[in-house]
């Protein structure tokens, strides 16, 4: 089985893509987040320990990554997939916010992503083969008041991927990411009611839930994404057409 780590797998969009992995009989999944949840508890028991791992980590803790990712290789082997799904939204005016909630959401959205494409990437050029992908969102296109900071780290992933896909693309290694629009997840239950109303109606198809995402991250990983890299998936119901 092909190893994939997923961060960020306590729920929403992670658990979504956690629950993809785990039922293609070709990935082991290796499932990282700050607490194991009763969700994925429930797909450690419905695939095996051996199928489906969980590891408390905290992705902001950059010094845990490289040993974790050397523990991995030496469990299992070169690693194949990473995606980076760990992330954090905090809304509100950029001159009132506090400079340590800033450096915080870059180091879990942004800094994190870098940092296990490094070391990840090490496996994969000794297997010259692997797939690196990144949630970003379309906010690091369209913008949107009260979301700067956030709409930076994730402007910044995909600058960091279009550049990452020269370096690693001649060992066979893909980089991409998946923008979601507007979900229905815990980070977007803080929106008001008239800010998701305006959203909703800019859909044509509807707002995506966290399986399509998740389904265009199983397309990157898998076969048919071989020879897709240094680009971005929009998966947002039409609302940015």
């Amino acid at each position: 089985m092909k190893t994939v780590i997923v961060t960020g797998v306590s729920q929403g969009l992670g658990l979504a893509i956690a629950r993809r992995v785990a039922a293609d009989p070709s990935y082991r999944l290796v499932g990282l987040s700050r607490k194991l949840t009763p969700a994925y508890e429930a797909l450690i028991a419905e695939y095996g320990a051996d199928k489906v791992e969980f590891h408390p980590f905290d992705v902001s803790n950059l010094d845990a990554i490289p040993p974790f990712i050397r523990e991995t290789v030496d469990r299992h082997g070169p690693i194949w997939g990473v995606v980076n799904n760990a992330g954090i939204g905090k809304d509100g005016v950029l001159a009132t916010q506090h400079l340590t909630d800033i450096q915080y959401m870059i180091d879990v959205n942004l800094t994190s992503a870098i940092v296990f494409a490094k070391y990840a990437s090490r496996s994969m050029l000794s297997a010259r083969a692997g797939r690196i992908i990144s949630i970003s969102s379309i906010i690091a296109s369209t913008g949107f008041n009260g979301l700067a900071a956030y709409a930076a780290t994730k402007a910044g992933l995909e600058g960091f991927t279009r550049s990452l896909s020269r370096e690693l693309g001649k060992r066979g290694i893909t980089v991409n990411c998946v923008a979601p629009g507007y979900m229905v997840t815990e980070m977007s239950l803080g929106i008001p009611s008239d800010k998701m109303d305006s959203i909703k109606r800019r859909a044509p198809l509807g707002l995506p839930d966290p399986d399509d995402a998740a389904g265009a991250v199983m397309y990157l990983l898998g076969p048919d994404g071989g020879k897709v890299s240094g680009t971005v998936i929009t998966v947002d119901g039409g609302s940015t057409a």
